[in-house]
């Protein structure tokens, strides 16, 4: 299920966008005679649409009354040539709009597809792949959310939502064992998890009641070594390296998640195009 984002923020990022691209006004919109207008919104390329309400939100705070007909809605894959939605309002609305309407859905759209080919390679396993942190700034409930309508889960929205302890937090504490249980102290409910990097920290952490390990930069044997040596008694994710051509492999080494940073850094923008008549 797709993380829900609230109107209130979907509100302010595009308030935002718009302060960015529309400034003191649109000077060349004024080039349009202030007359109603349609427009077609279609994709060139298949994918996974995502990103309805933020395209709404734009000409909602452009003009309010434009009239927009979707034809598809978020998580629904989409074929090259589908018409997506369609649009009547005033036309210098509906051309100062545009460009960022678009932006939001190409990028969100582009964040589902990705996942969407992620969750279908794994789709023969029990493992479930998760997005991270490394998200465009300003966007991350934006993306995590079109993460969920790709079919892939989210990993911590933030910093403040759980405690994942790495390498770096191990040596400050002292060890595996004080680092859990300083952490035991602090969560309050939320999720803790820990970083290993051999066999031998796994044991140690498992030992120290460790419920979610992650297991960095691990081989596939070693991976699946660390699953018979867990035997259930940990939930387990496997991190670093995972690319789509190897992904299906990795799940089923019998691990429980697998953390691709990829998903949400390195997206393609669905290809989208919006064409206009005047009325």
């Amino acid at each position: 299920m797709p993380l829900a984002v609230s109107p209130v923020l979907i509100t302010a990022q595009v308030q935002a966008a718009l302060d960015e691209d529309v400034g003191s006004g649109d000077l060349t919109a004024q080039l349009v005679p202030p007359r109603p207008a349609r427009a077609v919104l279609k994709t060139r390329e298949e994918g996974v649409l995502c990103g309805c309400a933020w395209f709404d939100e734009v000409f909602r705070q452009l003009a309010v009354g434009t009239r927009i007909r979707w034809q598809a809605q978020d998580g629904d894959r989409i074929a090259a040539g589908t018409v997506l939605c369609e649009l009547e309002g005033p036309a210098r609305a509906l051309l100062t709009g545009e460009r960022t309407a678009i932006n939001f859905l190409q990028t969100l759209s582009g964040t589902a597809t990705h996942a969407r080919r992620y969750a279908d390679a794994v789709a023969h396993t029990r493992a479930q792949v998760l997005d991270t942190r490394k998200t465009l700034p300003g966007l991350r409930l934006a993306q995590k959310y079109a993460v969920g309508c790709g079919g892939c889960g989210n990993h911590r929205i933030g910093l403040y939502d759980g405690v994942l302890i790495k390498e770096n937090h191990i040596a400050a504490a002292g060890s595996i064992r004080a680092a859990l249980a300083h952490a035991a102290e602090i969560a309050n409910g939320r999720m803790v998890e820990i970083e290993v990097e051999t066999q031998a920290e796994l044991d140690e952490a498992l030992d120290a009641g460790a419920v979610r390990i992650l297991l960095d930069n691990f081989t596939l044997a070693d991976l699946e070594a660390a699953v018979r040596r867990t035997a259930g008694r940990a939930l387990l994710e496997a991190s670093g390296g995972i690319t789509l051509a190897n992904v299906a492999r990795y799940a089923e080494t019998g691990v429980d998640f697998l953390s691709v940073g990829e998903i949400t850094k390195s997206l393609h923008a669905l290809d989208l195009s919006l064409r206009f008549a005047l009325a």
